[in-house]
């Protein structure tokens, strides 16, 4: 294992050549302005360089210890003078050539970050509203994934009625210890790798309300615990209300007056079964 053992010229297995012995990755960083039009920071590619003087991502080869998401991240900071703050990891997109593989980690950004190129890589660092992004001459594999990628960009929220999906659980003897039985499964659900239909890997933002006895349920790491202080439904309402217009937001519970309260606000629901079966 060494820094930049990744750097190298390999051959996939449709007879392609591309950058990156052990695969490469790239960050596809998006912004929602307040009337939620995505912007998305992309890099114009040096003449000299591979498909120079198209637009692209900043990105590059994967050293063989890093992961897509560590190899786009380091690549962003050596390329576009950008930190690992400010912004959160949604998901990966894996255009995969058989043999040599692109990962794209798309992540939400609160704002508008700085960036210029820092390295003669790159000749511009430019954040484009999302209609523009096809007007520019593309990389060819950019190109190729973007009219996946795109429909891909909106964060994404899961919201747990831990209460109710803990009572169709069913655990033996639950209702005696129903703290016990939320934190049990807000462990299980934080180890789990949920599917996405365009994403290889999913992210999404988990938000778990609990109530009652199991209000005190701990932080687990991945999972944002809201304790309610009165009515678990309420305190669900109000976080499907202050998500984004432009979030997809998708509530986990069985409770029927529940799910038509927070379809009215622009939610999705499922039933405790869609989540339960993927727990085994």
């Amino acid at each position: 294992m060494a820094v930049q053992d990744g750097d190298g010229w390999t051959e996939c297995a449709q007879g392609h050549r591309h950058w990156g012995v052990h695969g490469a990755s790239g960050l596809l960083l998006v912004h929602h302005d307040e009337v939620g039009m995505p912007y998305v920071l992309m890099q114009k590619r040096s003449w000299w360089s591979h498909h120079g003087g198209t637009w692209g991502l900043p990105g590059g080869a994967r050293d063989s210890h890093e992961d897509a998401v560590a190899g786009a991240l380091r690549e962003a900071r050596e390329e576009a003078t950008l930190g690992g703050d400010g912004f959160r990891v949604q998901g990966v997109y894996l255009d995969d050539h058989g043999g040599w593989a692109f990962e794209t980690v798309i992540a939400e950004s609160d704002e508008l970050l700085a960036a210029a190129p820092a390295n003669s890589e790159s000749t511009e660092m430019r954040w484009l509203p999302l209609p523009e992004v096809a007007e520019r001459r593309l990389h060819p594999g950019f190109a190729a994934s973007w009219q996946h990628i795109q429909g891909a960009l909106k964060p994404e929220t899961i919201v747990l009625d831990v209460a109710n999906i803990v009572g169709a659980r069913a655990e033996h003897g639950w209702w005696r210890d129903r703290l016990g039985a939320a934190t049990r499964l807000l462990r299980d659900v934080a180890g789990l790798r949920l599917e996405h239909p365009v994403l290889a890997q999913w992210y999404p933002r988990i938000v778990a309300v609990v109530e009652g006895a199991a209000r005190t349920a701990p932080d687990v790491p991945g999972i944002q615990v809201v304790a309610a202080t009165g009515s678990g439904d309420d305190a669900i309402v109000d976080v499907v209300r202050r998500a984004k217009p432009w979030e997809r937001v998708l509530v986990v519970t069985a409770d029927r007056a529940l799910k038509e309260r927070v379809a009215e606000l622009g939610a999705e629901t499922a039933g405790p079964k869609w989540l339960l079966a993927k727990l085994g």
